[in-house]
């Protein structure tokens, strides 16, 4: 774990559904931001003991940049009873549509976050692209509807999801896109952060960057 700016904290962990094949490396990246009050663990993944430790002194909550990146996150509300904000899971239309599945193979819709949905001793709280959420998060549309890009104004921070992604070769606009989306679309979706104060960038897949990586990740060329 690492310190890549003021109160935010970075740090690797191999993904448990990891295979051979897959387009993204197995460690991938969480998050954690402090601002002395209140700690915010985005994609949360074998969250390091001292944070554990801090999220226990602090208003601590969750925040997963798409239903799929619930990683950790039941064991977290287990062990800390945190609240979640979470983008809604793809439906069965959802699933039809991005994956080219038949309505019976993607019957009720996904099983993300269902646990949490469900309501049983927990407190999950879905957002869409446009919320401010009441943690000082502001969302942006990403490549799809529940694959969020997330502004922290007050530590300059965006982060990621899994729209932009360093592959090994830089940061850029993750080229799969599903439903239709173009990489101009995502770009434009994304203009706007060029005209907030952009600090650090902060990719699940990926190590944290800079304001002009974000810079030449959206411009179309």
């Amino acid at each position: 774990m690492r310190e890549v700016a003021s109160g935010v904290w970075h740090w690797q962990a191999p993904h448990p559904d990891w295979t051979l094949g897959e387009r993204w490396p197995r460690e991938v990246s969480s998050y954690a931001i402090d601002d002395g009050a209140r700690l915010l663990l985005f994609d949360p993944l074998s969250v390091p003991e001292e944070l554990l430790g801090l999220a226990a002194h602090r208003e601590s909550v969750v925040v997963l940049t798409a239903p799929w990146h619930e990683r950790d996150t039941q064991s977290l509300v287990e062990r800390l009873s945190l609240p979640v904000f979470v983008p809604p899971p793809d439906t069965a239309d959802d699933l039809v549509r991005k994956f080219g599945i038949t309505a019976d193979q993607a019957a009720d819709g996904s099983p993300d976050v269902a646990w949490l949905l469900a309501g049983d001793n927990s407190e999950g709280h879905l957002y869409a692209a446009g919320d401010l959420l009441p943690i000082g998060v502001e969302a942006l549309l990403g490549r799809e509807h529940n694959d969020l890009v997330l502004w922290i104004d007050s530590v300059g921070a965006v982060v990621t999801g899994d729209t932009l992604v360093d592959f090994g070769d830089g940061l850029k606009i993750n080229d799969w896109l599903r439903g239709g989306v173009t990489r101009e679309q995502v770009v434009e979706r994304l203009r706007p952060l060029l005209t907030m104060t952009v600090e650090v960038v902060l990719p699940a897949h990926g190590a944290p960057t800079d304001r002009a990586a974000l810079e030449h990740a959206l411009t179309l060329h």
